[in-house]
């Protein structure tokens, strides 16, 4: 199966991502933030990534920005906690954004096992239509 590299300063994301990919057979590594995030990506070649937006340090773009610098190619999927904006905030939507900045797909926190695996099939089966399951987000 694949080598997937998680990488989200949140240890809850992180053990549901892992447990989700390793029950469906493939190989996780994990990194708390994008430095490390970095360092795994230099060690090990990995056939897809997902990327928290938002970490402490070095945040979720900017690893993005890095990672493709040295592997244009590699399949990114953007995570994110923060409340999708509506129309009436001015708050920007950084998940559109990282799209525009070569990330393949996006996936809203929390969102439902079933998205995180639709989304892991397609992007490992080269299907990178861009954009974002508004509906894998959790209902409650």
């Amino acid at each position: 199966m694949a080598k997937i590299l998680v990488v989200d300063d949140d240890p809850a994301v992180q053990t549901i991502i892992r447990l989700l990919l390793e029950r469906a057979g493939h190989r996780v590594t994990l990194a708390g933030d994008g430095v490390t995030g970095l360092a795994a990506f230099e060690r090990d070649s990995f056939d897809l990534l997902f990327l928290d937006i938002f970490m402490p340090g070095m945040d979720g773009l900017e690893t993005m920005r890095l990672l493709h610098q040295r592997r244009p190619g590699l399949p990114i999927v953007v995570i994110s906690g923060r409340p999708l904006p509506s129309e009436m905030t001015a708050e920007p939507d950084f998940l559109a954004t990282a799209m525009k900045l070569g990330a393949v797909r996006s996936l809203p926190k929390p969102f439902k096992p079933t998205a995180l695996m639709t989304t892991v099939e397609a992007c490992l089966n080269g299907v990178t239509q861009p954009g974002r399951d508004r509906d894998a987000a959790a209902t409650g």
